[in-house]
């Protein structure tokens, strides 16, 4: 089946994180908007705040062919191997004139820890009530297509791994990155088992019309929106939600791409407004005893670390997640 999959120690979190998460290309990925430093700053304030010691965390596996195979065609695997293709799913155009042995080691294999990462955190969710991959999230990606910044399914291979070992029998997809979930969409088109509800900004990338119609609630936002209108439509279309479909296991994306000033989101959010939809999220779960996943997405700015670690403890804080 897969070694993505194993057991953790019972004083281990279900923090799922490995250093080389993070993505180095001598300096040039500093011109695409993303933080490639992200999941790192996100553990190191946690550090810091003395929430975590590094201990607790576990380490993901990396995503092998055969556990990508599962999601992808063997067509699409084969395009990774051309810098041009990836430099255009990356959004990094000077990457296509680099020697694709690097291309694979300082961007591909950092995507396949944090895809060996989410589908671990599925399991670890069912087992422990939670989760959270501190990296994945790449909801641009489907079978056959990669796209911003998102070169491997993972939400897919999540889901797939744990219908595949009859650990779930259905599954709640709710997407809270600024931009449209459309690669999972098209991977989950017709399948009634998988619940989508997405929301997000209908007038940024990437407007997938046909993606759409796998949406089972489709919350359709505009630039600017702000704390109040965002947060009681939050509360209402994720209750409806839980009212007409009851899941084995809820997949939050947690895209912090909605923070006001994000270069890319174009939304207005408040760093305690991303809080306060974490902890409804969370809530939601615990108060329906469903086992949540959470993965760290999008988020383009510096000072989105911080956000998802504040994030985090305010969680624990909160009392919906644990160490045991």
């Amino acid at each position: 089946m897969t070694s993505l999959h194993f057991d953790i120690r019972p004083d281990q979190w279900p923090l799922v994180y490995d250093d080389r998460y993070n993505v180095s290309f001598c300096g040039l990925e500093k011109l695409h908007v993303f933080d490639s430093k992200k999941w790192r700053n996100i553990i190191q304030y946690l550090k810091e705040a003395d929430f975590i010691t590094g201990q607790e965390l576990v380490k993901p596996l990396e995503a092998k062919k055969s556990d990508l195979l599962v999601a992808h065609t063997k067509k699409y695997l084969k395009s990774l191997k051309w810098s041009a293709r990836v430099a255009i799913i990356a959004e990094v155009p000077v990457i296509a004139l680099l020697p694709n042995i690097m291309v694979q080691y300082a961007y591909l294999k950092p995507m396949r820890l944090q895809t060996g990462g989410s589908v671990l955190a599925g399991k670890l969710a069912l087992e422990r009530g939670w989760a959270i991959n501190v990296g994945g999230g790449f909801h641009h990606c489907s079978g056959d297509r990669g796209g911003g910044f998102c070169p491997y399914a993972d939400i897919t291979l999540l889901i797939r791994f744990l219908v595949m070992k009859e650990m779930i029998q259905n599954a709640m997809i709710v997407d809270l990155d600024a931009h449209q979930g459309n690669g999972y969409q098209r991977d989950f088109l017709g399948v009634p088992e998988v619940y989508i509800m997405d929301m997000y900004n209908k007038d940024i990338y990437p407007r997938d019309s046909h993606a759409k119609k796998a949406i089972r609630r489709k919350v359709e936002l505009h630039s600017r929106v702000e704390d109040l209108e965002y947060l009681v439509k939050l509360r209402k279309h994720l209750q409806l939600a839980l009212s007409e479909f009851k899941p084995d296991i809820l997949v939050y994306n947690a895209g912090t791409d909605i923070l006001d000033t994000d270069p890319l989101g174009l939304m207005c959010i408040t760093e305690i407004g991303i809080i306060k939809r974490d902890e409804f999220v969370f809530e939601m779960c615990k108060e329906n005893n469903i086992p949540i996943v959470m993965l760290t997405s999008g988020g383009y700015l510096r000072k989105t670390a911080k956000i998802i670690a504040d994030s985090i403890m305010n969680l624990h804080s909160k009392g919906f997640i644990s160490g045991q």
